[in-house]
């Protein structure tokens, strides 16, 4: 009977809220009885008079906290505290109020809708919450309705769902949108609580607008020179649409210059590029008129009714003159010529032109970095190219050069052009062997024997291929040439037998020509050794003198043997060499070069006042001089008794004295032929300074001249005044 109580949400008064009353059978009335409550809440949230059984709330409670609570309730006895009924179970529900206003989950929506839309078409549903309880009474229904964004929009009031209220609505003219949803709970009615949400509705674009030329006429001007791929400028159509609605193509549709120029679409800035399709030439033509069209990309077939979704505009385009370099009659050239032509002979004509009106002569070169070698030569005014030096397939079969054609009065504008110098063949190389051949012929062959085959080459190419013939060039006893009409020829032996101790060796001259034109032909000589062979035919020795060695020597032992043999010898020559060497040095060593037989001391004289080093006595007294002496420089090889010469007089001048031993020694045949370098510190009176050595002794002073001293440089210029001085002060006097 009491399993469940009902208890109103947020009560307001000032003593606890009656809850309900517990009361059992079995209580008397007299105290007796003791009521216990436990389960959710019990004790703080809820409490029970022990001895009636009333219960009571101890504060406001929230249903959207908690919509009921769970509790447990015994009566027991007060003395012995055992129960005196089984305990139960009962449940408080707490009944609602309208305390919660509608909420929706976001406060700003976002959303879309496709412009020129219809009426009615869904933008976006909002829904907002409530929560208090549904079950009971209107305090969670909820009514949608719109406060702002009339007459643009509208809002279905049970579902929320916002929906187009006006036809047409066009982008380009308003975008943004900014609608707010008002949700009111009982029911929409009077006293009912709401809550507001605010939808931001962009208008999305669709293709409703084609695109437009700004301008009905675009002028534009590009040089003459000018290549192809070059870009002249640009144009570009507007369209109010964006993103791919916006989207164009642009093509050439119409005009005189269709041919000439090419169109090209810029994605990402949607203009079109114009640019040249094939060269200009201002002679030729100077104005070219174009009608370019913009068609969009992508069309919606909706709106097929606003009309085409294209536009076109007039492109004129002038052309600039510039001066153009020459120009070549061919992109490129190619002369054959036959390798045997004389030099200067003209093998081809190269052709330029000024495309200018003004039509300026032309010049002809070569570029000497493709004609290192100088084998060609171009005439300057009319492009003939002829050659300088002699020309030879066999060399070079191919020359390409560089020919440059500027402008006479403009020289730096200029123009190259290939060409392609082939030359063709003639026969002008005989035939040789393919190879050296090291032939021999048994000492025991017989008549018809092969002994070698041999081949040619030849440097030239005929058409027809190569084809040789073999014979011989004089009859031949013991050999003879077969051809094998393949390029090849068999020598065979014409007679029995061979002896290397007769005849060790054969030489046989082989004519070899071809059979092209003209005629060219060769004698090569087949040098053939007679050699000693087993009775397979293979070779065992092809030396006469291998018959007087023991037989059980190899080649390779009797190379050795002669080897050492040399070696030998060449020890015994150097060592007799040496041996005759040592008996012709002489006595004095100098460290110096000794085949001018001059001793160095090393020590430097005191001058000319420096009279301790010799006794000037000597030279002036000729008669003190002791017997002659034997040279001490050189060991002498034969004893020749000195000739006694005969004193000079006292007073006789050193230069005499000099001069007499000069002449000694000229005529003294115990005298070697060297030179001797003696120095005297004393010149004697008016003395001309003059070569000391027998060698020079037969010669005068008129056959010395000194004016070469004067090309050796500056540092001879003393010398040179003094030598060539002397000469010209003596032919004066």
């Amino acid at each position: 009977m009491w399993n469940q109580f009902f208890l109103l949400e947020e009560y307001t008064g000032s003593d606890y809220q009656y809850v309900g009353k517990l009361h059992s059978d079995q209580d008397k009335g007299d105290g007796s009885l003791k009521y216990i409550l436990s389960g959710d809440g019990a004790g703080t949230l809820f409490i029970i008079d022990e001895k009636t059984g009333d219960i009571h709330a101890t504060r406001r409670i929230d249903r959207e906290e908690k919509a009921f609570y769970t509790l447990r309730a015994q009566a027991i006895n007060r003395r012995t505290l055992r129960p005196v009924e089984p305990e139960s179970e009962f449940v408080i529900k707490i009944h609602d109020i309208n305390d919660n206003e509608p909420t929706f989950p976001e406060e700003i929506y976002t959303a879309s809708v496709p412009e020129m839309s219809v009426i009615g078409t869904s933008v976006v549903q909002v829904t907002a919450t409530d929560a208090d309880d549904p079950s009971y009474g209107n305090s969670a229904r909820v009514i949608y309705s719109i406060l702002q964004g009339q007459p643009y929009f509208s809002v279905e009031p049970e579902t929320g769902i916002i929906r187009t209220a006006l036809p047409n609505m066009n982008r380009e003219n308003r975008e943004q949108y900014q609608v707010v949803i008002q949700a009111k709970d009982m029911g929409g009615q009077m006293g009912g609580l709401s809550g507001t949400t605010t939808v931001n509705i962009t208008l999305t674009d669709v293709n409703d607008n084609p695109p437009r030329f700004p301008q009905n006429t675009i002028h534009l001007r590009i040089p003459e020179s000018s290549p192809v791929g070059t870009a002249i400028g640009s144009v570009k159509a507007t369209d109010a649409d964006t993103g791919k609605n916006a989207e164009m193509e642009y093509r050439i549709v119409d005009g005189d210059g269709t041919d000439m120029f090419d169109i090209v679409t810029q994605k990402d800035t949607q203009e079109g590029i114009i640019t040249v399709h094939k060269p200009l030439d201002y002679e030729t033509r100077r104005l070219y008129t174009l009608k370019v069209e913009a068609e969009n990309t992508h069309v919606d077939p909706r709106f097929y009714y606003l009309g085409p979704f294209k536009d076109t505009t007039i492109v004129k385009i002038s052309v600039e003159d510039v001066d153009e370099p020459p120009v070549f009659s061919r992109s490129s050239y190619l002369f054959e010529v036959h390798e045997d032509i004389e030099v200067g002979t003209i093998i081809g004509t190269v052709m330029a032109r000024d495309p200018d009106s003004a039509s300026s002569p032309i010049r002809f070169s070569l570029d000497r970095h493709t004609d290192l070698d100088r084998i060609f030569n171009i005439h300057s005014g009319n492009g003939s190219i002829y050659t300088s030096k002699p020309l030879d397939r066999e060399i070079s079969q191919w020359h390409n050069l560089s020919v440059i054609a500027a402008e006479i009065n403009n020289p730096k504008d200029t123009t190259r052009v290939s060409v392609y110098v082939r030359i063709l063949d003639v026969n002008d190389n005989a035939p040789q062997f393919a190879v050296f051949y090291d032939t021999f012929v048994c000492e025991n062959a017989r008549a018809g024997q092969l002994i070698q085959t041999i081949s040619a080459v030849d440097k030239d190419d005929p058409l027809g291929g190569q084809k040789f013939f073999f014979s011989l060039a004089a009859v031949n006893p013991n050999f003879t040439v077969q051809d094998n009409e393949d390029n090849t020829a068999r020598i065979l032996t014409r007679r029995n037998g061979f002896s290397r101790h007769e005849i060790s060796t054969y030489f046989l001259p082989v004519v070899i020509s071809d059979n092209d034109y003209p005629i060219q032909s060769s004698t090569g000589t087949l040098t053939i050794r007679v050699c000693t062979c087993d009775n397979r035919g293979n070779m065992q020795s092809c030396n006469a003198e291998a018959l007087l060695l023991p037989a059980g020597l190899s080649t390779g032992a009797l190379i050795a043997i002669l080897l050492c043999i040399i070696i030998l010898l060449v020890i015994v020559v150097l060592f007799a060499a040496l041996k005759r060497q040592r008996k012709k040095e002489p006595l004095i060593l100098s460290k110096e070069d000794i085949r001018d037989n001059i001793v160095s001391y090393n020590d430097e004289g005191g001058g000319e006042e420096d009279t301790q080093a010799f006794d000037i006595g000597t030279l002036r007294n000729p008669a003190a001089i002791e017997d002659k002496k034997l040279r001490r420089d050189i060991i002498p090889e034969t004893l020749f008794i000195p000739r006694r010469t005969p004193s000079a007089p006292n007073n006789t001048d050193v230069r005499d004295f000099i001069n007499q031993r000069l002449k000694e020694h000229d005529t003294d045949p115990s005298a070697p032929p060297y030179d001797s370098l003696a120095t005297y510190a004393y010149e004697g009176n008016d003395s001309i300074a003059e070569s000391l050595s027998s060698l020079e002794s037969g010669t005068t002073e008129g056959d010395q001249n000194y004016d070469y001293l004067r090309e050796w440089g500056p540092r001879f210029n003393k010398l040179a005044e003094m030598y060539g001085g002397g000469e010209s002060d003596k032919d004066t006097s």
